[in-house]
This record gives structure tokens, C-alpha cells and sequence, in this order.
């Protein structure tokens, strides 16, 4: 709470969700049904944001494109998650040659550019869903998780209270919810944000290019898009602003909350 960057962005953030979430009932257009009568109209008491060079309704495209995209953010970083931390875990907790098979292997991903990769796995695709993509995503982004956990799981390893876990007779299992899960929380959930907001920008710049979610359905990466027409780009702003603006201000609340997650959960910081 003293963060007030922080508190700034769980409001604002918490609006916007709301926003497309309540997409039905702020507007009775559809997202993906084209008009060629209202192709590229201005705003208009029935079309709050005017309509696109397909004639279909910006405002709601705005609302419906939302939700595909926070989806995307959201269920790729749970996914990665799921991965990263998992395997960073067995890394970190037994070591040996268990540590040094998934190293090696997480090495290896690494060396692999990451859009690179997702722009490959895309073009040889036909078809991109958005859960061949938010899949495409998770399989390739884990590797800097992974290490991150691994290395914190090698610090606590040697804790006096995980020797006494030991002593007691614990499981590995119980061990590793109990005692470090709960102590490496600080570093998944930081780390969850960033991944959340960068994964909105890369699904937002695969889009822009072609390569993400394909049209008619909206997301703010594909309705920015629409820019790459230098007409659209100079006499109809009101096609690309608004989601480019939104796509900024949602991964400026995330990387906020972040970074207040990370002075509230990091214990060496220094408290007011």
C-alpha cells in the first residue's frame, strides 16, 4: 500500500478487466461482423469509436480484442509457471545429475532467440487457436524461470530448517510445498507479473506482423495492425490509438504491480 505506483495499477487494471469483461453489456455490436456501408466512418452516437477499414465497430473490437489478449497474457504465464517452476525445482532440490540434465537442456533453449523460435513454430503452423499459441509461448519462454528457481532452490537447500525437515523424516514432496515453495513465493510472483505483460506485448507484435492471432478475431495486437495502411495510418488514428494506449497502460499497471510485489515480498528491502 505504500507503493502508490503499485496501488495506481491494481485500480486501473482492475477496470480495464472489468471493461472487457462486461464487453456484452457496454456494446451491442459484434466484434467480427463486417458492414461495407460503414466502412471507416467516424464516431458516431451509435459507433462511440467509428468503424474500421471493414466496417466492423472499433469499441467493440476494443472491448472483445481485451479479453483474447489479457487471455493470452494470463494463461501463458500460468503455463510457464507450471513448467519453470517445476522443473527449476527438481533441478534445485535434488542436484546431480538430475540438475545437470535439465541445465543442459534449459541451456540449450536459451540459445534458441525466443521470437525466433515462436515465429517459426507459427509459419510452419496452418491454423494459430489461441491455445496453439498461448502453448507455442509457454513451451518456448520457461528456460529463464527455470533457472531463476533452480538458483533459489540451491540457496534453501542447505537451510538449517530444511535439514530438520530432513531429520524428521519429511518427503521430498511435503519439503518442497512446505517449506520451499513458500519461500521462494517472492521471486514466482514477481517474476509472474513480467512474464504476464511481456507476453502481452509479444502476442501484441506477432499480431501487428501477422503471425499471432489470426483476424477476423480481435485482440489489440491485430487491430494495431491496421496502421501498416499509411491511409489508415494518417486520416483514421481512432483505428489504432485506442488499443495501442490500452496495450501501454496495461503493461505499465502490471510492471508496477511487480515492482511492488517485489518490495513487499523481498525481506532484505528496507521498510518505512
Amino acid at each position: 500500500m505504500k507503493n502508490k505506483l503499485a496501488v495506481a495499477g491494481v485500480i486501473i487494471l482492475f477496470l480495464i478487466v472489468v471493461a472487457v469483461s462486461a464487453a456484452p453489456l457496454l456494446t451491442d455490436h459484434s466484434p467480427t461482423k463486417s458492414n461495407l456501408l460503414l466502412i471507416e466512418r467516424p464516431p458516431s452516437a451509435d459507433h462511440p469509436l467509428g468503424n474500421d477499414s471493414s466496417g466492423r465497430d472499433i469499441l467493440s473490437r476494443l472491448l472483445y480484442g481485451g479479453r483474447i489478449s489479457l487471455i493470452v497474457g494470463f494463461s501463458a504465464m500460468i503455463f510457464t509457471l507450471i513448467i519453470g517452476v517445476t522443473l527449476g525445482s527438481i533441478a534445485g532440490y535434488y542436484g546431480g545429475k538430475i540438475d545437470a540434465i535439465i541445465m543442459r537442456f534449459t541451456d540449450m533453449m536459451l540459445m534458441l532467440p525466443f521470437l525466433v523460435l515462436c515465429l517459426t513454430i507459427v509459419a510452419l503452423l496452418e491454423k494459430v487457436t489461441i491455445g496453439i499459441f498461448v502453448t507455442i509461448i509457454a513451451l518456448t519462454a520457461w528456460p529463464n524461470l527455470t533457472r531463476i528457481i533452480r538458483g533459489t532452490f540451491l540457496s534453501l537447500r542447505e537451510q538449517e530448517f530444511v535439514l530438520g525437515a530432513r531429520a524428521i523424516g519429511a518427503s521430498d514432496m511435503r519439503i518442497i510445498l512446505r517449506h520451499f515453495i513458500p519461500n521462494a513465493i517472492g521471486p514466482i510472483v514477481v517474476n509472474a507479473t513480467l512474464m504476464m505483460a511481456t507476453y502481452i506485448i509479444i502476442e501484441s507484435g506477432l499480431s501487428f506482423i501477422g503471425f499471432g492471432i489470426p483476424q477476423p478475431t480481435p485482440t489489440w495486437g491485430n487491430m494495431i495492425s491496421e496502421a501498416q495502411s499509411l491511409r489508415i495510418l494518417r486520416n483514421s488514428p481512432g483505428a489504432w490509438i485506442p488499443p495501442g494506449l490500452l496495450i501501454l497502460l496495461t503493461v505499465l499497471c502490471i510492471n508496477f504491480i511487480g515492482d511492488g510485489l517485489r518490495d513487499a515480498l523481498d525481506p532484505k528491502s528496507n521498510k518505512r
